[in-house]
């Protein structure tokens, strides 16, 4: 897709909450297409919610896009500094006509909402103070009543533009709702808080915005700052209203679903590298020939809106997951220890001894990296080479049936003072088995069930030589043979 003039896209997150998922995404398909255009990804803080906004939300956002490749360019706007220039803009639509002050009072405004559902129509504001005259304004003034400024809409209007992910757009004036509120209630001689769909315009017209990418739940906002930008004077942008996210109902995605916030997605143990990817999974598909898994900035050489589709986006965790797996799969031990050192240290674990010892550690990372799905797993399996494990029940039944305690007993006896390599290991196995007479499996499972609690784990020989470097694994093979 040819794209005419310089591009600059930008993400206006409401730090009302931490970056959710959805406002993620939006912000991968807005760095993905200002990076396959070479244009400028900007982000604006919307704060103007001010008993909502918080300082650490604003923050949560930031960490999460750069923990995710998503870095902006330039300084963020903070919409609340620039509350000067948008009441300045409704001054000049006061001052034009194209918006006016309202008295009507909330109880007049309730009861008029409760009478049109009382006749089952939808709710709107019948515009009964888009016409007082002078006087009538005079005398709600003289009452003590406060306005807000409603901007105003024609029922007859039709707003029309090219969507670049649906296509032509066509809407009616009469379905919007009646004229909008811009400011909120404040004396007659000032201009109130002004509103989200005045601000959004002021700010990305003083912005040169080239195109908004946002979700489709935006789609109607679109329609009312079409007005407001021909309105103003403004050229307006494009516009690309990507679907939304939802949940394995195909419900929206929200808090019910309990995880929706990246922070969480995080903790649980996903890589920046795949959350990105999924997230660009959801609502676009790669071109032909390209794998599902890829960089950012392998998606970004290819990222269009033709590809966008439609429908909503179900998210999926068996995805998520492969996609996690494969990005931990990849990594070399030395990155993979890196990640989980952290971890493991806010456990108590690798602060001192044999332990702590960063070739100990890399076999371990080596060990355990290809049963890895989210970096959390790296944590759950590798606790029995940090701590002694309580056996679970099937440990038990092992190290109970026939021939059990001599394997173990055997083996135990037959561990070198010195350093145990994968080949010594090997043969020591099988010298158990003889020893005890039984199968090499026995001494296999009875092992494993001695050495990490449980029947489930990693390659024996290898978890055998890392306890054994630990000075755990006698001990622990003993202490099961009584």
């Amino acid at each position: 897709m040819a794209v005419a003039g310089p591009v600059r896209v930008r993400l206006a997150p409401s730090p009302t909450g931490t970056l959710h998922i959805g406002t993620a995404r939006t912000a991968v398909f807005n760095w993905l297409f200002a990076r396959r255009h070479g244009g400028q990804f900007l982000l604006r803080i919307e704060d103007t919610d001010r008993e909502r906004s918080k300082d650490e939300y604003t923050a949560n956002i930031l960490e999460g896009l750069q923990w995710l490749g998503l870095q902006w360019d330039g300084e963020p706007v903070i919409q609340s500094a620039r509350i000067a220039e948008h009441r300045l803009a409704i001054a000049q639509l006061l001052a034009s006509g194209s918006a006016y002050r309202c008295y009507a009072t909330e109880a007049e405004l309730t009861a008029m909402r409760e009478q049109q559902a009382a006749r089952n129509l939808p709710p709107r504001y019948d515009n009964r103070h888009r016409h007082l005259s002078p006087e009538q304004e005079q005398a709600f003034i003289a009452e003590g009543r406060e306005a807000t400024v409603r901007f105003r809409i024609d029922d007859d209007a039709t707003i029309t533009w090219n969507d670049l992910v649906r296509g032509e757009m066509r809407w009616s004036g009469a379905d919007l709702g009646g004229d909008m509120v811009i400011a909120r209630r404040a004396p007659a001689d000032r201009i109130g808080d002004p509103l989200y769909n005045l601000v959004v315009v002021v700010d990305d017209a003083a912005m040169a915005i080239s195109h908004v990418i946002r979700g489709e739940d935006h789609i109607a906002n679109t329609a009312k700052q079409l007005l407001l930008y021909q309105a103003l004077g403004s050229p307006a942008p494009l516009f690309a209203h990507t679907p939304l996210i939802l949940n394995q109902e195909g419900r929206k995605l929200s808090k019910r679903d309990g995880v929706t916030s990246v922070s969480d997605f995080r903790r649980m143990g996903y890589m920046a590298e795949a959350l990105a990817n999924y997230m660009t999974l959801l609502g676009w598909s790669p071109p032909e020939g390209m794998e599902e898994r890829f960089s950012l900035a392998e998606a970004a050489t290819v990222f269009g809106f033709d590809r966008v589709n439609r429908a909503g986006a179900r998210f999926d965790w068996d995805k998520l997951d492969w996609l996690n797996a494969q990005v931990l799969h990849g990594l070399d031990p030395e990155a993979l220890r890196q990640q989980l050192l952290p971890l493991w240290k806010a456990e108590g674990w690798a602060v001192g001894g044999a332990a702590a010892d960063s070739t100990w550690q890399l076999d371990l990372c080596a060990l355990l990296a290809p049963s890895l799905t989210r970096l959390s797993d790296g944590v759950d399996q590798a606790a029995p080479f940090f701590r002694r494990p309580e056996l679970d029940q099937a440990a038990r039944e092992q190290l109970g049936a026939p021939g059990a305690t001599a394997a173990v007993a055997a083996l135990s006896q037959g561990l070198p003072e010195g350093p145990l390599e994968a080949d010594a290991a090997k043969a020591l196995l099988e010298t158990a088995a003889t020893a005890a007479g039984v199968k090499k499996g026995v001494v296999m499972k009875s092992a494993r069930a001695a050495l990490l609690g449980s029947l489930q784990g990693p390659d024996l020989l290898t978890t055998l030589t890392l306890l054994h470097r630990l000075g755990e694994a006698g001990p622990r093979l003993a202490g099961v043979t009584g």
